[in-house]
């Protein structure tokens, strides 16, 4: 009886690595999708594609207003952060919060989730 048990438990245990890729791949698939639905009306991940807002390909680790050929305001100029998963999501829920002043309207992405993937696709581009 035992054994049975430890097998099934070393089964599902060496499963977890593909599990938790397989996860983190269907994290950035949707995350694609939900950039494609919010965020692409405004911004490209594609250099050779013009976009209202500033590329954002290299967003994540990348000083906040710094990306050459896009006008920001000085608001986001002069905010002196970098762009993390945190930061990213607390732009998504309420920019003009996070920082004041900045030209972009108001995004409004609450949902933690919705977040979550946006940011786990934009992680992915370079």
């Amino acid at each position: 009886m035992i054994r049975p048990i430890f097998s099934a438990l070393a089964l599902i245990c060496l499963s977890l690595p593909a599990q938790a890729e397989t996860f983190e791949k269907v994290k950035v698939d949707a995350g694609a999708e939900l950039f494609e639905t919010a965020c692409k009306r405004c911004h490209s991940v594609d250099a050779d594609k013009a976009s209202y807002g500033p590329l954002l390909n290299g967003v994540v680790g990348r000083k906040a207003g710094t990306k050459d050929g896009y006008p920001y305001s000085e608001a986001l100029e002069n905010a002196g952060f970098v762009w993390t998963p945190g930061a990213l999501r607390a732009w998504m829920e309420d920019n003009d919060a996070f920082v004041p002043g900045t030209k972009m309207r108001h995004v409004g992405i609450e949902d933690p989730t919705v977040q979550d993937f946006i940011v786990s696709y934009l992680t992915t581009l370079h």
